[in-house]
């Protein structure tokens, strides 16, 4: 039975287009059923319905991820499933399904405590961690995934499972790395860490110290201690009213700094930084760590976009000057570029291993291109090219950070993995349900 009809749409009722509604814009879905599910019995039960009627299903908690339109289909929507439990002296967090990243800042910063989140306190903490989840102390820490305890998930059968490491080992490796491809998952317990407070921000540089900037961060990046994460972002803002001086306008290159050790080292450390010239904003700071989202300071207003990345073993000065020549104040769409530094505590395996890829990748690239204006075919040729610059450095894409490209799969994965995740696909669903994502096909489909 599926749950009451206060809590579910079809097209044409009223309540549908909120309910859909999500961060991203840019990609039409149109189920022919929404449930709107507030705990794991509801969503045991929608899955049972869909099931039973062939449909495939969907899962969306705040819509940052869509993989691309979809029609048809039940659309499991969790966003009322936002429960938030600490327990400090084990140093972990239960989350529910729909909840947010920054709920979880604040629940754990009472207990001078923080989450692996990201750089976005909107991005909903499930599906961050189930794509493996490169938070801003991702180097001292490792991936999100690497510390999740258990999860609950709702199986293809309609069995609503309690997984652990020890309960079912291979479901558990495979919904950690693999996405919405095994089930929908209502809950996961995760480690905290005891980190109240940050060293970090951002430097801001104008269009001549652009080249420099990129150039610096490559070097600087290169012996840094674990406690850095850092990441870089160029982009030609538009001049628009929605974005803040000083840089409207402006093509601009932003260095962002997250250190965990204390402000005067922190000061140290970034002092290379600082010489690159004159910042048109410094933000660098000891913070509470509540104020973490500070330092990237992502868009938090809905919007169109697509985007794609490629995890690099290395990027040199020069690959990175052509990928900017390409993307740059003359590029035929908008593109936001980001360089995340990787390697430290995200190269090596976790105590218990799960099924995120590429942990050798020292650089991951990402590009972003807003859809409002430019067509989706240019931006996808655009993308073809600066991917194509980096294609020798590539050893593959990153699951978190493709958006809008679900007709696109390859590479998320190398050969190994993706054949056991296709065996643990073939287990728990062998009639593909959970087919609107980045799919992984059952085995001989």
């Amino acid at each position: 039975m599926l749950p009451t009809a206060e809590t579910t749409f079809r097209p044409g009722d009223a309540g549908y287009e909120d309910e859909l509604a999500g961060f991203q814009t840019g990609f039409s879905r149109r189920p022919a059923l929404i449930v709107g599910a507030a705990d794991a019995e509801e969503v045991r039960s929608a899955v049972a319905y869909a099931a039973g009627h062939g449909l495939p299903v969907g899962v969306q908690a705040t819509g940052h991820g869509l993989p691309g339109a979809a029609d048809g289909g039940v659309l499991i929507s969790t966003r009322r499933m936002d429960g938030v439990r600490v327990d400090a002296a084990a140093r972990t967090v239960r989350v529910a399904a729909g909840v947010r990243w920054g709920q979880v800042v604040a629940a754990a910063a009472e207990h001078g405590l923080a989450p692996l989140n990201g750089s976005a306190p909107s991005v909903g903490a499930v599906s961050y961690t189930l794509g493996g989840g490169l938070g801003i102390l991702a180097r001292e820490f490792g991936w999100a995934a690497d510390h999740v305890r258990s999860l609950d998930v709702v199986t293809a059968d309609a069995e609503l499972r309690h997984v652990t490491p020890d309960s079912e080992p291979e479901l558990f490796w495979a919904l950690l790395g693999g996405g919405h491809n095994f089930g929908v998952v209502t809950a996961l317990e995760i480690d905290l860490v005891p980190v109240a407070r940050v060293y970090g921000g951002s430097l801001l540089f104008d269009a001549d110290l652009v080249d420099r900037a990129v150039r610096v961060f490559l070097e600087w990046t290169a012996d840094l201690p674990e406690t850095v994460t850092s990441s870089m972002g160029v982009v030609r803002f538009p001049d628009a009213p929605m974005v803040p001086e000083p840089m409207r306008g402006r093509y601009t290159a932003s260095i962002r700094v997250a250190y965990t050790g204390d402000a005067a080292e922190g000061e140290r450390l970034v002092a290379p930084l600082r010489a690159i010239g004159p910042a048109l904003k410094d933000s660098l700071r000891e913070m509470p760590y509540t104020e973490s989202h500070t330092i990237h300071s992502d868009p938090d207003f809905p919007h169109a976009y697509y985007g794609d990345s490629a995890m690099l073993r290395d990027l040199d000065a020069v690959s990175a000057r052509e990928v900017l020549a390409l993307t740059g104040p003359d590029a035929p769409v908008m593109s936001v570029v980001q360089i995340n530094h990787l390697g430290g505590a995200l190269e090596r395996e976790p105590k218990t291993p799960n099924a995120v890829p590429f942990r050798d990748a020292r650089h991951l690239v990402r590009v972003l291109n807003p859809l409002d204006g430019p067509d989706l075919g240019a931006v996808r040729a655009l993308h073809g090219r600066v991917f194509g610059v980096l294609e020798p450095l590539t050893v593959g894409r990153s699951l978190n950070f493709a958006f809008g490209g679900g007709d696109r799969t390859q590479g998320l994965y190398d050969a190994e993995r993706l054949e056991r995740l296709t065996g643990v696909k073939s287990q728990y669903d062998p009639a593909n349900l959970f087919r609107q994502n980045y799919n992984i096909s059952p085995g001989g489909r």
